[in-house]
């Protein structure tokens, strides 16, 4: 049997927002495709400004109504160690990515990379930040991270079946 674990960190700037979102969309599709043994998920914000907080209210009544619990995060600031341990270091925009790959080493720069990547039919290249904006953006932000979260599952999937 297959024990080997790929490891996922969404990346926001403060980690109650977006990367929570991205974190309880992909925990559920991870359990879903039954791979919640070998996928550990984490998120993080490049910005100290809400460490140990749970998630905005607002995003975490936009997951519940679509059936996803972000109650039991917190969040917390993205290190160096992180970028280095983390397979998928997945950030929400190209102001993140750049903080990203400015605290990272070089040789974990490939690690790094914009969760749209994984949605490429969206059209989009990043994830909004909703958080001052009316509760659409919020929609739009779970949209859009749940179209991205069905492509990294399936290229995480390609991955656990080549190893």
């Amino acid at each position: 049997m297959k024990t080997e674990k790929i490891s996922v960190l969404f990346v926001c700037m403060g980690n109650i927002c977006r990367s929570p979102m991205a974190e309880g969309v992909f925990r559920q599709r991870v359990a879903e495709a039954g791979l919640a043994e070998r996928v550990h998920i984490d998120s993080a914000g490049t910005h100290a400004y809400h460490v140990g907080e749970p998630p905005d209210p607002r995003a975490r009544e936009t997951a519940l109504r679509r059936g996803i619990e972000l109650d039991a995060l917190r969040a917390r600031r993205v290190t160096r160690e992180d970028l280095a341990l983390f397979d998928f270091v997945l950030a929400m925009d190209k102001g993140n990515l750049a903080i990203l790959q400015d605290i990272a080493d070089p040789e974990h720069h490939e690690r790094i990379r914009l969760f749209m990547e994984f949605a490429p039919e969206m059209k989009v290249r990043e994830v909004p930040d909703p958080y001052y904006g009316g509760q659409g953006g919020f929609d739009q932000v779970f949209d859009l991270v749940e179209a991205a979260a069905d492509g990294l599952l399936e290229a995480i999937r390609q991955r656990l079946e080549s190893r």
